[in-house]
């Protein structure tokens, strides 16, 4: 597909006019005689450099990448039909399906409203623990005494202790490894965003573990799992974690389910008796 240089500039421009610096977490300042954000924020907020954020709206740039055009579009706060148009006049097609960022998908809640029976979650890209039904609430724990900015399976995994007591501590290796090669690859496909980078620098700060891990570059989406998971109350159990993702692959629903040929029906059953109400701890 060809690019359209002149098109996209003047989208770009006028989508970055439209944005008040609160509405990304900016201050204004005393002196803005710039409608709507700088060019310089929005290069910050996408994560790339000035000089070519300058040269899109200029429209004398190369060809942006794909992950660069879905880095702006988040920077921007585009809609879904306005991300699919900035796309076509990069020259890319639109990625499948929008993307629903925090908002949690209608489609993925009702899905969540009817695994009555087992445990699952909707997670964001980056870890977001965005819902739970009352059963991952009863094995996992209610993060309501949680900060929402920590509510990060990723960010909670390296920096509670409490969290990772509910795994077996021969398997936390793995797990370490797990959370951060899909973490890594939700950044790459992110394009390096705010939001991402600010995760990463908050958990490099945060964990040793961590930047080790973050330097080795692995890069696997979690698609599908086995996991073991203590329960104060009924003891280990085996779960296959089955990974639902979007299109756009921005939310997963993660379903809990029984491996074949283990006692784990039996410990469901036992956790539909004790219910959300008895589980103080806040496992994720």
């Amino acid at each position: 597909m060809d690019m359209n240089r002149r098109d996209l500039a003047d989208f770009l421009r006028r989508s970055r006019e439209r944005l008040r610096p609160q509405d990304v977490g900016l201050a204004a300042g005393p002196r803005r005689r710039t409608p709507g954000l700088r060019r310089e924020e929005v290069s910050q907020l996408a994560g790339m450099s000035a000089d070519y954020y300058m040269r899109l709206e200029q429209a004398r740039s190369p060809q942006p990448s794909a992950q660069l055009l879905g880095a702006l579009a988040r920077a921007l706060r585009l809609t879904a039909d306005e991300r699919d148009h900035l796309f076509l006049l990069g020259g890319h097609r639109p990625p499948a399906g929008p993307f629903a960022g925090e908002h949690v998908r209608p489609g993925l809640l009702h899905l969540l409203d009817r695994l009555a029976e087992t445990p699952a979650q909707i997670i964001g890209d980056l870890g977001d623990l965005l819902a739970q039904n009352a059963m991952a609430e009863t094995l996992f724990g209610c993060v309501c005494t949680v900060a929402e900015g920590d509510r990060n399976i990723v960010w909670r995994w390296f920096t509670d202790p409490f969290v990772r007591a509910a795994y077996p501590p021969e398997e936390h290796d793995d797990y370490s490894r797990l959370h951060v090669a899909d973490l890594r690859a939700a950044v790459a496909r992110r394009g390096s965003d705010e939001p991402a980078r600010t995760l990463v620098r908050r958990l490099r700060a945060a964990s040793e573990e961590f930047g080790r891990l973050w330097d080795r570059h692995e890069v696997a989406v979690r698609r599908t799992s086995r996991m073991r998971v203590v329960h104060p109350e009924v003891g280990p159990i085996e779960f296959d974690a089955e990974v639902l993702l979007t299109p756009a692959e921005d939310q997963r629903l993660v379903v809990f389910t029984p491996p074949p040929g283990t006692a784990t029906l039996d410990a469901l059953a036992l956790l539909r008796v004790i219910g959300p109400e008895t589980a103080h701890r806040s496992h994720i």
